[in-house]
Parts: C-alpha cells; sequence; structure tokens
C-alpha cells in the first residue's frame, strides 16, 4: 500500500517508481496506491477507483479530474498561469 507515493517526486522520479512497479506487478506483487499522479495512473493494466462524494467507483483513466486537468494545462499553460494569478 502506498499513499501518494510521488508527492516528493519529480517527473523523472515518478516515472521511475512507476518502472519499479510495473516490473514489481509482473514478478507477481499487488499494489494499492492512493494518488494524483496522472503517471502512476498510467500504470499498465491498473484498476483505477476514484474516491468522491457517494463513494469508490471504477474509473477509466481519460476521464479522471487530474488527467484531464493536467492535459488542459499542457496545453495552454500561460491560460492557467493569469488564472491562477488573476490576470484572466
Amino acid at each position: 500500500m502506498l499513499d501518494e507515493p510521488e508527492a516528493a517526486l519529480s517527473v523523472s522520479g515518478s516515472l521511475a517508481l512507476l518502472a519499479v512497479v510495473v516490473r514489481a506487478v509482473e514478478a507477481g506483487a499487488q499494489f494499492v496506491i492512493a494518488t494524483h499522479s496522472p503517471i502512476l495512473l498510467a500504470c499498465p493494466g491498473a484498476r483505477i477507483y476514484e474516491l468522491d462524494e457517494s463513494g469508490l467507483a471504477p474509473c477509466e483513466y481519460d476521464d479522471l479530474d487530474t488527467v484531464r486537468l493536467t492535459r488542459a494545462f499542457l496545453d495552454a499553460p500561460d491560460r492557467f498561469i493569469r488564472a491562477a494569478l488573476g490576470d484572466a
């Protein structure tokens, strides 16, 4: 069980952790990972569940808020920065 293991990691560190997880799974390990990381959520073969006000429910990677928000930010970072600074 891992709780937000990417919190102190860079993008390359998160990718390295993902590689360790994938190799461990291939060797028979199982993981429960609580994360907001689109990188860790992209783990091949992962079953993703989202926890919200109504409880725990299966979710597709592309439907996750963290994935949509990260993609939107990467597509237009200036827009998000202006909004965060109140210059929108």
